[in-house]
Formats: structure tokens, C-alpha cells, sequence
């Protein structure tokens, strides 16, 4: 199968559709299936005011892909109805794998291995393999991320560095290209599906079109990537009992200026030793560990507090507000001043918010 030829918009020569393959595994939620399916199939296209028909050049023909016939019942419950079976599609321009919730070793051995052997075939005839949010997950367990960089929802950053060791993880960065021909495409957080469509629909008609879609479906790029929106991932079942004390302590204490010498002390470790071993355990070096607690109790108090950035700077445990700002905006990509515009509850919802209690409005009970 020839790679898809992708033309410049002021070409005179007459471009096919192309043809996106977006895999549904059991795994995946049905949002980011349709999501895409829907961008892609408008991408290229207007409507008359009064009918619904296209005036212009279908740039991309999507359909969702399945191991089998019939009604699938994916993760969340819902059902979706696949167009095709792998076993249907001998070559396509495009396979794109949507998010797959997993969260164990035993959920990824069990992602179904016919869709993973029909993946890794079309991209060996050439196919442009794409992935969003966990489905870089579902390209690592088929082979083909092992030597290369890649990306992936940040949840998902500590399963996926203990079982693909040989694959370099980005996990700051929201689009990651790589392999032969730049021929594997990343996307990270669950919304960066828009991120790729915008991407695919660039890279075949140019970049007007990719902003005129943006603007119809009211799509943003991620352009500070998914440091702003990652959390810390504790890691706290690794089974080293010593280990998960000094955590213990590190998220009772982090504030204190001798946390990490109490941290070494209560395991009865050597320093290098207790680095070595905390490393191991959690992922994060001691000191980067306590940076980590330090700054996501920040945001908890930039995103619902209005006290002064030096206040929430002091209370983490910062006296030089220089140095936190530094800290904050290497582990975050924001400063502290921007983080708290873009998390605080917009001012449209909070009045809304407002007018409803005012009119008494009965809240939604919890289950």
C-alpha cells in the first residue's frame, strides 16, 4: 500500500479521500471515537444554508473498526456499532486508536490481540498510525513504540515506564511524532484528540482549513502541553513497606525544611542506599517527591483560594517566593498567576452558581 500522498491546498491535482481506520477496542470510551470520526468527516467541507449538502472536497473518510461484527459493548457501558471488521480492511491511510482505559499489567496483556496484529500490519504497509490519550498504551503493547518517543495521558505515565522501558516518554508534551517516515503520531491528554485532528487535517489541506475547523467546533491546541493538568502520581502500592512510611510522612511533614533528613532517618537506610531505593519505589528522587507535594497542594490552594501567591508560597514551605515561582513553573509550565486564571471557576459559571442559590434553587443530591 503506497503512504498517503498529502498535497498542498493551491496543487491543481485532484486529492482522494483518505481513509481513517479508527480501531474500537472493548476498552475504549465512545466520546473520543465519535469525537474524532465527527471532525474528520467535516474536515474540507461547507453546507448550503438550506440543504445539507457539501459544496466541496471530503478530505478524510472515517470509520470505526472492530474485531468483530456487530454491536460492541465498550468500558463505560454504551454500545457502539462498528462499520467494519479488521478482517474487512486489507489497507488503510490512516489508523487512529482512540483512549483504552487500563489500569494494570493484566489489562494491557488482555487488550484483544487481533486488533493489536492489524495495527502493527498497516503500519508495516505504510499506514500512518495515530494514538490519543491511552492508546499510545495499545501501540506499545503491539511493538511499535520500542526504540522511540511517544507520548500519553499523564495518568498513565506510571504503567506505561514500567512496562515499556525502551520507549522514551514524553509525558509533558502533547503531540509526539517519531518513527520511520514519522510514521507513529502521540497525542496525550484525553481532550488532545483535538490536537490530532487539527494536526491530520494541517498536514493534508493546510492550515487554514485545521483553524477554520478550530473555530467551528470551538477546539484550542494545548499549547503549554499537560504540565498544568497532570497530578502527582503517589505510587503508593509498590509493596515496599519501609518506603510507603516515608511517604507517610513526607505528606504529613512536606512543609518542614528537615523533612528529607526525617525522611532518610526513619528508614534506617545509607543516603545513597535510601535514594536508590525511594527511586525505585516511587518513580521520583526524595527531593523531587517532597517538590511534587509541595506544588500540588499549591494548586489545590490557587485553584480555590484567593490569599496572596507569597501566602500559598510560605505555606507549602517556600520563603523565597522566586524560588517557588521557579519550582512551580518547571513542574506545572505555568506560573502561579496563570495557573490560578486558567483552574478558578470561570466568572460566568460562578454567577450562575450565585443566581441559583439565591433563588433556592435545590442542589443535586450525591449517590
Amino acid at each position: 500500500m503506497a503512504v498517503m500522498k498529502l498535497i498542498e491546498p493551491s496543487s491543481p491535482e485532484v486529492r482522494r479521500s483518505a481513509s481513517v481506520s479508527i480501531v474500537a477496542f472493548r476498552e475504549c470510551d465512545p466520546s473520543i471515537i465519535y469525537g474524532i470520526y465527527d471532525t474528520l468527516w467535516t474536515a474540507g467541507s461547507s453546507w448550503r444554508s438550506n440543504t445539507n449538502e457539501p459544496v466541496s472536497e471530503v478530505l478524510f473518510t472515517p470509520r470505526i473498526v472492530s474485531a468483530e461484527p456487530g454491536p460492541l459493548s465498550l468500558i463505560t457501558g454504551v454500545s457502539i456499532v462498528p462499520q467494519h471488521t479488521v478482517d474487512e480492511i486489507d489497507d488503510t491511510d490512516i489508523v487512529i486508536v482512540p483512549n483504552i482505559v487500563v489500569d494494570t499489567p493484566e489489562m494491557l496483556r488482555n487488550l484483544d490481540r487481533r486488533l493489536l496484529d492489524w495495527i502493527r500490519r498497516m503500519h508495516e504497509q505504510g499506514a500512518l498510525v495515530c494514538a490519543t490519550c491511552g492508546g499510545s498504551l495499545a501501540l506499545a503493547e503491539a511493538g511499535l513504540l520500542d526504540g522511540y518517543n511517544a507520548t500519553t495521558h499523564w495518568m498513565f505515565v506510571p504503567l506505561f515506564r514500567t512496562q515499556f522501558p525502551n520507549v522514551t516518554l514524553h509525558e509533558e508534551r502533547i503531540l509526539v511524532q517519531s518513527g520511520p517516515r514519522h510514521s507513529l503520531v502521540c497525542a496525550g491528554g484525553a481532550s488532545s484528540w483535538q490536537d490530532l485532528s487539527l494536526f491530520l487535517i494541517a498536514k493534508r489541506a493546510g492550515t487554514a482549513e485545521a483553524i477554520r475547523i478550530s473555530k467551528l467546533f470551538l477546539y484550542q491546541w494545548h499549547r503549554d502541553g499537560q504540565l498544568p493538568y497532570a497530578s502527582m502520581a503517589a505510587n503508593v502500592g509498590h509493596g515496599d513497606a519501609v518506603m510507603e512510611k516515608c511517604q507517610e510522612h513526607a505528606a504529613l511533614n512536606y512543609t518542614s525544611g528537615e523533612v528529607l533528613a526525617e525522611m532518610l532517618k526513619l528508614s534506617g537506610l545509607p543516603k545513597r542506599s535510601f535514594d536508590r531505593r525511594f527511586r525505585k519505589a516511587t518513580g521520583y528522587a526524595p527531593l523531587e517527591y517532597v517538590q511534587w507535594l509541595r506544588v500540588e497542594e499549591a494548586k489545590q490552594m490557587l485553584e480555590g483560594d484567593e490569599c496572596p501567591i507569597e501566602e500559598i508560597a510560605e505555606e507549602v514551605g517556600y520563603s523565597d517566593l522566586a524560588s517557588f515561582r521557579r519550582l512551580f513553573r518547571k513542574l506545572s509550565g505555568l506560573t502561579p498567576g496563570e495557573y490560578r486564571r486558567r483552574f478558578r471557576l470561570p466568572d460566568t459559571v460562578a454567577a450562575v452558581l450565585k443566581e441559583g442559590a439565591s433563588a433556592n434553587v435545590p442542589r443535586i443530591p450525591a449517590r
